[in-house]
């Protein structure tokens, strides 16, 4: 791993062991930047919200911000007046230990539900945090902010803007309560790009709505999703337009990407990640509603984990997905084998290749709707007895 990679001139980072999750793991992360920067964020449409959610919406809404502070362990969520009491505290005891004003703290929380948020260790754990910022510890944030995740989730880019050259790094958790709308689990974008707020936040909801909300593990949408994203303008590009904006917007979406596949990739449980597209939909509404619900069927999540191409149950899938299809026109592909041809299956010996490439550890499914020119994707996991046995005794 090139360490210079997941530096980006301006932030500073840190973690620290507080004790809200088992085992003596880093569970506080802290993100600063040196200077104002501009901000963005997006947030669960989930109608039950944490209260770190409700207080970053309204930190986030005058598109400047100065630190992010995120903890595992504890979601904060469900815990009414005086769970949203403890976010603002958060955020008031990271501004003292900063010097700068509590509305420049952005709060992110993930774990479990319900439970109130022990502030006697978050206050413990803020000044260690504030001690030890440096500029090469962006990683230790993303571990620090993992919950059933098996593996940190960072990721960068590098472009030019106005004859300078500027970083993209983000982190990401996430392996459960996957299948968002406007947002998912929890994701920190950091950038030394000159942008305005606007622009940053059109960028974020527009890369968002092409990575984020094309993933599946499960079909749950959580109370914490966020994505932030700061840019501080170290770079100093100056104005940020026309093919430079563009530029920066690919790279976003490219990082953006990358985190979606790892967050499918480490989903809980999983053993396979499989993107599924469907093509030549009669609209892009139909298009993405076919593809959702394929990719979150249960019937067809549990073929993917036996490896059997049962083609039938991605035909009930589209069936219910409210679209307009004809049976006789559908064929459905595993890779490059077509195992349906107008609604009809290809024989003993097509689904026999098919389940030998459903052995490896990614492969695409593909549907061919024939009934316009629109697709869309989503990229998805299997559902196995170890999602089962993760998320039974979650709590316990």
């Amino acid at each position: 791993m090139d360490e210079e990679k997941h530096i980006v001139q301006g932030f500073k980072a840190a973690a620290v062991v507080a004790g809200l999750k088992k085992g003596d793991a880093p569970d506080i992360a802290l993100i600063v930047s040196d200077r104002e920067a501009a901000a963005a964020g997006v947030f669960t449409t989930n109608k039950v919200k944490a209260a770190p959610v409700i207080l970053s919406e309204r930190h986030v809404e005058n598109g400047k911000a100065r630190a992010i502070i995120a903890n595992a362990g504890n979601a904060n969520a469900c815990t009414g007046e005086a769970g949203l009491d403890d976010a603002r505290r958060t955020a008031e005891l990271v501004g003292r230990g900063l010097g700068i004003g509590p509305e420049d703290v952005l709060v992110a929380s993930t774990g479990v539900i319900g439970k109130q948020l022990d502030m006697h260790l978050i206050a413990g754990a803020i000044p260690g945090l504030t001690k030890a910022l440096a500029l090469d510890a962006v990683p230790l944030a993303a571990r620090a902010i993992m919950t059933t995740d098996s593996f940190p989730k960072i990721s960068s880019f590098e472009g030019r803007a106005g004859g300078h050259t500027y970083r993209i790094i983000g982190i990401a958790k996430g392996a459960g309560m996957i299948m968002p709308n406007m947002a998912t689990m929890l994701c920190f974008i950091l950038s030394d790009i000159s942008i305005n707020p606007d622009d940053l936040k059109r960028a974020l909801l527009s890369s968002v709505e092409t990575t984020f909300n094309r993933i599946s593990v499960d079909g749950d949408t959580s109370t914490n999703d966020t994505v932030l994203a700061m840019a501080n303008g170290l770079a100093g590009n100056g104005d940020l337009g026309g093919e430079d904006y563009e530029i920066f917007t690919e790279g976003l979406r490219n990082v953006m990407w990358d985190l979606a596949r790892m967050i499918v990739r480490d989903g809980e449980g999983a053993t396979k990640l499989v993107s599924v597209e469907v093509k030549n939909a009669f609209s892009p509404s139909d298009a993405l509603s076919a593809v959702r619900t394929v990719a979150n069927s249960s019937l067809v999540k549990t073929a993917l984990y036996g490896q059997d191409p049962n083609w039938g149950r991605v035909m009930a899938a589209l069936g219910r997905a409210e679209i307009e299809m004809r049976e006789d026109r559908v064929d459905i592909w595993i890779d490059d084998v077509r195992i349906v041809a107008g609604g009809l299956g290809r024989g003993d010996e097509a689904e026999k290749r098919a389940a030998e490439i459903m052995t490896r550890n990614e492969f695409a499914l593909t549907v061919d709707l024939q009934q316009g020119e629109y697709h869309d994707r989503m990229l998805t996991c299997d559902l196995t007895h170890e999602y089962v046995t993760i998320n039974a005794d979650y709590r316990t």
